[in-house]
């Protein structure tokens, strides 16, 4: 058994398991629509129902994976391939689609997000022999959200450009926690008319959404950003082990500092000192968060646009040089906070 529903706001009914009844009488005077409610309500405009179609996602590793699964908590279908088959099953059991190739996401998606290591890896998923640009569909949004050089990002936008694509940069911060949480913050470079479309795939990943200009932009954002990260990371440990060796508790010393005009977010958000804080790589050997490998690699970004355009960066320099040493020592898969514990 049911019971009607009647409304005059045909939008206002759920899909489906709807009909149209003229009702005649002195008291009735206009179209009636019944339905029955085992039919939910989306309460979704048109277009937005429109825009819940799938969204590719090539790459899941620390970051990509959350983001992946913010996604799919918003409603979307995610249709994902990554490099090593194991790290798509965790998605997979939640939902997503699984396929094998980049250009078999591009088959099945209009809309891609890419989160890679590094500039080959970019390139090879968007113009190698299995990339994107090989099944890409006129009018596809490509997003980027991997860190590479800024001319990489020009370059992958002129080539999706000659095959009626959209590529967009939009490089994060933030660190795994924040990917998670989904309170990321996308640095966005190209085309601004295309930037509201991106921006409602990113809001479901991140708090802030950025607009920084042509393509481009946004990786020299980021570049900048984590060349600070990287020089106050190292000061931090350097601080952090003088006033451990001076006879200072490591806390004490971290409130002291968290209240402080040396107060940065190395000290209070993601304190490299095991014991000081809960919920970051000090606290798990190190592990997880954002590897000194990928440090030394944006910190190398930084160094090569630097040179370019003739920038001087002393501090940007030897930060890329303990990096690079760190790698050499046993490092390179530790998280970049991992510092503190290679300058003692």
């Amino acid at each position: 058994m049911f019971s009607p529903r009647c409304c005059d706001d045909a939008a206002s009914l759920p899909e489906g398991g709807a009909v149209s009844v003229n009702l005649a009488g002195p008291w009735l005077s206009q179209q009636y629509l019944i339905a029955w409610p085992d039919y939910p309500k989306t309460g979704l405009s048109s277009r937005s129902m429109a825009s819940k179609t799938p969204v590719g996602f090539i790459g899941l590793g620390n970051m990509g994976s959350p983001m992946a699964k913010n996604l799919l908590k918003n409603g979307y279908p995610v249709i994902a391939t990554d490099v090593f088959p194991e790290s798509c099953k965790e998605l997979q059991d939640i939902g997503a689609q699984v396929v094998d190739s980049p250009a078999e996401v591009a088959e099945k998606a209009d809309r891609i997000l890419t989160m890679l290591p590094s500039s080959p890896n970019v390139i090879e998923v968007y113009t190698g022999p299995n990339g994107i640009l090989k099944k890409v569909k006129k009018g596809t949004l490509l997003i980027d959200s991997s860190t590479i050089d800024p001319a990489v990002s020009r370059e992958m936008a002129l080539a999706a450009e000659k095959m009626g694509a959209v590529f967009m940069d939009a490089p994060v911060s933030g660190g795994v926690g924040a990917a998670s949480m989904a309170k990321l913050t996308f640095m966005v470079g190209g085309v601004e008319e295309e930037y509201k479309a991106a921006q409602e795939l990113l809001t479901c990943m991140g708090a802030n959404v950025i607009y920084c200009g042509q393509v481009g932009t946004g990786q020299a954002a980021k570049i900048c950003n984590n060349m600070l990260l990287a020089i106050g990371m190292i000061g931090t440990a350097e601080t952090m082990n003088l006033g451990i060796r001076l006879g200072l508790d490591p806390k004490l010393l971290t409130k002291i500092l968290n209240m402080s005009s040396g107060r940065c977010w190395s000290s209070d958000t993601y304190n490299p000192v095991p014991g000081v804080m809960e919920g970051v790589p000090s606290a798990n050997n190190y592990q997880g968060g954002f590897g000194t490998t990928l440090m030394a690699k944006d910190l190398g970004l930084a160094q090569s646009t630097a040179t370019n355009t003739k920038t001087p960066i002393p501090l940007g320099s030897l930060a890329h040089q303990i990096f690079r040493v760190m790698c050499s020592r046993g490092y390179a898969n530790k998280d970049f906070s991992s510092v503190f514990q290679f300058l003692r």
